[in-house]
Order: structure tokens, then sequence, then C-alpha cells
């Protein structure tokens, strides 16, 4: 197949693993929305929803893996920016409201960014692969950024899908060492101790990246997806770039177009960021401003604490609580249609 076809292949292949990526997202964060922090990976396990996800996640991971049997990691790994576009509105659509200006502007600078990355990509098909002692080193250094993006600290959402995205972006670096071992006989034995490594390191590296990303979505979805969406093509356009023979295209020119792109990404996922951080705050707003009467009315003091509701049957001769005594009536703003204190 020549470099354009093989190209194009990539690129659509990128095209459906995006979207299928999308909805992982949006199933993950919905999930997550719905689970409390102290749950364990076992109960996850027994919850259609998250094996929903895993199947979303899994096409999405098999469309990558044949996108990057004909495209570099330079190529096909910014393409998945195309996640941020399906899963940003997608999400909102779920959440029941519209997506706000802000976020809009994060998600185009967002992809504007990873797309000037994309340009500087090279277009060759892959040949080069890692060799053990490189595919251990890149493991051992992985598992170190991980474990020092995980500790507790501050902004744990957008430290946990930092580390999400590195260590997809590392089992796809992985990923096409065994996907040019299997087409390319040149490269050596099918079944040796190096491909099986390189395999065990993807399964462990796939799977913790799918729990780190459903971490991060307990905070929100478009921030978090959009720091997952940038840490991943950079962490394995670094691997293409150190350890398998891909270059930019352009030389210096390609550096400052590559700087400026990774700017621009940046300054998205700070938009993102803070318009997550308003939604979340309206949300407790409103959780503040919900009562537990059946109707959903609203009871509150003058001074905005919640009240007690006010009994749908008063039983003559029961004892009055104490805050409901005629001295505090005038205190209590009941809703309309409530019957008045005694």
């Amino acid at each position: 197949m020549s470099g354009t076809n093989a190209t194009l292949v990539a690129v659509a292949l990128s095209l459906v693993s995006a979207g299928a990526y999308a909805a992982a997202a949006v199933a993950q964060s919905r999930l997550a929305g719905r689970t409390q922090p102290s749950t364990g990976v076992l109960r996850l396990l027994g919850r259609g929803a998250w094996w929903s996800a895993v199947g979303l996640n899994a096409g999405g991971a098999l469309l990558h893996v044949a996108a990057l049997n004909y495209g570099p990691l330079t190529l096909v790994q910014p393409l998945g920016a195309l996640t941020l576009v399906v899963a940003v509105p997608l999400g909102a659509r779920a959440a029941g409201r519209r997506v706000g200006r802000t976020e809009w502007r994060g998600t185009a600078l967002t992809l504007l960014g990873l797309g000037a990355l994309l340009l500087t990509a090279g277009g060759s098909a892959p040949h080069d692969t890692l060799t053990l002692p490189e595919a251990l080193g890149v493991g051992a250094a992985t598992m170190a950024v991980v474990a020092g993006l995980s500790r507790p600290g501050a902004r744990p959402g957008l430290r946990h899908a930092a580390a999400s995205g590195i260590t997809s972006g590392v089992a796809s670096a992985l990923t096409q060492t065994l996907t040019v071992a299997v087409t390319d006989h040149t490269t050596g034995p099918l079944f040796s101790w190096r491909l099986l490594t390189v395999a065990l390191l993807v399964s462990a590296f796939a799977m913790g990246g799918l729990l780190l990303s459903q971490t991060a979505y307990r905070g929100g979805l478009g921030a978090p997806l959009a720091v997952v969406t940038l840490a991943n093509p950079v962490a394995a356009a670094a691997i293409g770039l150190a350890l398998l023979g891909e270059r930019l295209q352009g030389g210096p020119v390609s550096l400052a177009l590559a700087l400026l792109g990774t700017a621009a990404a940046v300054r998205g996922v700070i938009l993102l960021s803070r318009a997550q951080a308003r939604s979340a705050e309206g949300a407790a707003l409103r959780g503040e401003r919900s009562t537990d009467s059946p109707d959903g009315g609203a009871l509150t003091h003058s001074t905005g604490a919640p009240a007690d509701p006010v009994p749908s049957r008063v039983v003559i001769g029961s004892p009055r609580p104490a805050e409901t005594t005629p001295l505090g009536a005038e205190l209590l703003t009941v809703r309309a249609g409530a019957p008045p204190l005694p």
C-alpha cells in the first residue's frame, strides 16, 4: 500500500476509534457521578455500565491498533483529539444541559493545538520497534511518573487524568511494536521474550489508564478528558521521536509550530477546567436549594438555612417541636400552599 493510501486508512480508523472512545468517556463519567469515591474496583465489576464502558474502550482500542499498523504514532495519536469534540457535547446532553461558551472555546483551543501537532507529524508507515531493554525502561519510567501523579494532593482529577493519558499513550507506543512485529517478519521471531514482555506491559498500562480515567471523571468530564487527550499523544510522540526513529516534518519551523500548538492546547485545558468548576458550583447551589419535601417545594429559614419540612398531617395533642413554637414561626418562610403554623 502506498504511503498516501496508508495515511488515509490510518486517519479513517482513528476517526471511528475516537467516536468509540468518546462514548466510553461519557459512560465512565456518568458512572463516576453515581459512584461513591470509596467504591472499589470489585464493586465496579458488578455494574453493567462499567462493562459497557469497557466494551466501548475495547472497540476503540482495536481500531486504534489497526490505525497504528498504517500510520506512525506522531500521526495517529493526535487524531485522538476528536474524542474531545464528540464527548463534550455528548456529555452535556446526557447531563441535560447545553455546552457553555467557555467549554466551546476550551475545546476549540485544545483541538487547534493538537491540530498544529498533527501538521508536524511524519506520514510514513512505522517500521522500527522497541528492544527489550527499551520496553522495560519505558515501563519503569511510566510507572514512576504515574506513582508521582497519583499521590494525594490538590487537583486529583487532573493529575489522575494526566496519568491516564500517559499510560494510554505508552500503551499505544508499545502496541505499535507488537503490530509491526506481527506484520513485518524482518523484525525478529514472532514469539519471543521481548514481545511477551511488551504484550504484558500493554495490558497493564491499558487497564491502568482505564481505571485512572474512571477516577479522574469523578470531578466532571470536560477538563479531565482534555488532559487525557493532550497527555496521550505527547507521551506516545515522545517515545516515537526518541526511540522509534520518527521525525517531525519541517525542521525548526515545525518545532515552533509544535510549541505553539502545545501552548494553545494547555490554554484550552485551563478553560475547560474553569467551566467545569463553575458547573460544579452551580450544581452544588441547586442541591442546597432542594428540600426533602415530596413535591420538591422550598422551605427555608429567613437566613437561607434549610428548615424541617412541614408535616402534611397534624395530630391534635401531639408534642410540638421547639423550632415550630409561635415565637419562631415568623422567622420561617413557608412555601406557597403550605398550611400556616399555629
